[in-house]
């Protein structure tokens, strides 16, 4: 075999592994390589090259490497709690900063349980145990599971692309983990757990800072939200994939699909009156990272609004922006509208405090073909019955808003905060569903490729983690806008854009992992989705459409 790495030409025996080629430089990097890329597949470091290709080794300041590192830690847990509770129902519940917040379903967690499962993680990383693959034809899986009685890796037996069924070992432990996972317990360096609310918080590096754990930072009204859409689909028994495909198999979704938009229906009536009650509130600020929904949820906030007597009107941020030639640039050189120094936030304090005021105010147009702001003779006022809503993504920042009192604002915070488990030890990541939701979006109304949104996607969550995350506790509420089943909608309208990437192009890992994600869902048919949802600004047919 010939492999290319680092631009150079190596010859290979067919059934080499990477870790035997590459060892000593594994040993030597400065940041713990702990995968490789090969034809732009994430592999083990125990690949055996079978094939002419290029090579790439990851390591854990690449996305890639910092979840194939997640899921070794999160296992490597796993095997202590086994070791030393075996009865013990583990459950990762969702992602906080540079943490899991994980649970014990069956035991109350204590400080004296954690110190006693760190110290036998501790001891599992210092052995520097294998975590061996184990492959097994679906028979084969099917007398392993009736024998085991165990949910672990099974949702693997009813895809149909799918000819084997995957664990992995460690000692007498065994687990899935969908994804590459690290060849040995070795591999894991920097971690912490700590007792936290009724469980724990599994703690890794950031990819920025991999050799150190980041100062921990709290965010209450996220792990409340977050609490409070956990709780209900645990009661409607929704809380994890084999449960949503099981419920669709058995045609009972269509119950579940009205109850999760009541949820949000129920949700957004309550911001509305919280607002009511406030009375002082003028200004409604609304803000959340890409594929939100915000749009949809602007729409039915302000309905709710009229119902209790409250009429809204909208201001567009995109309006304020400054002339073309002062807007800022970022390291690269280019435009940076998302800066908020792009915003000219003197000229809009100055016209919301008018408008408070009750004076009738000149409103502008930008022209974003010639960069200027335009007066066509729009004049707004602000009557006693009438409030403003605002969306943009600064408008959690106080900044943007910095002459109007805070009495007279409500802020909300609105994100698809996934709760939806694959398994009790895989969950599935909010930026993948909002991933997945804006390649659905991007093609449907802007006739964008998946490869065209993947491409752009670094750049969107960049934005986001400068702009609207590190905001988000400052909010007055925060919305969930994410849907039990809505996965298994988007999946036909994704999962077909995601095969059309070819194996050369960079994208390609990222878009085969998308892939099988979405295809271990059930479909549901679109014609289930109500005319009102928040999934319909994303696939089409809302009611609010223009």
């Amino acid at each position: 075999m010939q492999i290319i790495y680092k631009n150079q030409i190596f010859d290979v025996k067919k059934g080499t592994k990477v870790i035997e080629l590459f060892n000593n430089e594994i040993k030597k990097s400065n940041n713990e390589i702990i995968a490789c890329k090969f034809n732009n597949e994430i592999k083990s470091l125990n690949y055996e090259i079978d094939s002419d290709g290029k090579l790439e080794l990851i390591d854990i300041t690449n996305k890639d490497g910092m979840r194939v590192y997640q899921r070794g830690l999160i296992y490597i847990i796993a095997k202590a709690f086994y070791d030393l509770y075996p009865k013990a129902l583990f459950t990762v519940n969702y992602q906080l900063y540079h943490s899991m917040l994980c649970e014990i379903d069956n035991l109350n967690v204590t400080k004296e349980m954690i110190n006693k499962v760190k110290k036998r993680v501790e001891e599992i990383i210092q052995e520097d145990l294998p975590i061996t693959k184990k492959v097994m034809s679906k028979k084969e899986a099917e007398s392993f599971y009736e024998k085991e009685k165990t949910l672990k890796g099974k949702l693997q037996l009813d895809l149909q692309q799918k000819k084997e069924v995957t664990l992995y070992y460690c000692e007498n432990y065994y687990n899935y983990f969908y994804g590459v996972m690290p060849i040995s317990t070795g591999y894991i360096k920097k971690y912490d757990i700590l007792k936290y609310h009724d469980g724990f918080l599994i703690r890794y590096p950031s990819r920025k800072e991999p050799h150190q754990l980041s100062k921990l930072i709290e965010s209450p009204k996220l792990l409340e939200t977050l609490d409070e859409y956990e709780d209900v689909h645990k009661i409607l028994n929704i809380n994890t994939l084999y449960k949503l495909n099981e419920t669709i198999k058995s045609n009972k979704i269509k119950d579940y699909i009205l109850l999760d938009e009541a949820l949000h229906e129920k949700k957004i009536a309550q911001i509305v009156d919280k607002i009511y009650r406030s009375k002082k509130t003028k200004v409604i600020l609304i803000a959340g990272p890409s594929c939100s929904g915000k749009t949809t949820f602007a729409k039915r906030l302000e309905l709710q609004l009229k119902i209790n007597g409250l009429k809204p009107k909208t201001i567009s941020v995109d309006n304020y922006f400054v002339e073309r030639q002062e807007t800022p640039k970022d390291e690269n050189g280019e435009f940076d509208f998302e800066n908020i120094e792009a915003i000219n936030t003197k000229l809009l304090n100055d016209d919301l405090i008018k408008l408070l005021n009750g004076q009738e105010v000149k409103m502008p147009t930008f022209n974003f073909h010639t960069g200027v702001k335009e007066y066509k003779g729009n004049i707004m006022k602000l009557e006693d019955d009438e409030v403003l809503i605002m969306e943009g993504i600064h408008c959690l920042n106080d900044r943007l808003t910095f002459l109007i009192p805070k009495e007279q604002k409500f802020k909300i915070y609105i994100s698809c905060l996934t709760v939806l488990n694959i398994d009790y030890f895989n969950r599935i990541s909010t930026t993948d569903t909002r991933l997945i939701r804006r390649i659905a979006r991007d093609n449907q109304f802007r006739g964008y490729s998946a490869i065209h949104t993947l491409k752009m996607w670094p750049s969107v969550n960049k934005g986001e983690a400068i702009n609207i995350f590190s905001y988000q506790e400052e909010a007055d509420i925060m919305f969930n806008s994410s849907l039990i089943y809505e996965l298994s909608v988007l999946k036909d309208y994704v999962i077909k854009l995601l095969s059309e990437i070819k194996p050369e192009e960079p994208e390609f890992s990222e878009a085969k992992r998308i892939y099988w994600l979405l295809s271990y869902f059930e479909s549901i048919p679109p014609k289930f989705v109500p005319s009102n949802s928040l999934l319909r600004e994303f696939i089409g047919g809302s009611i609010f459409e223009k």
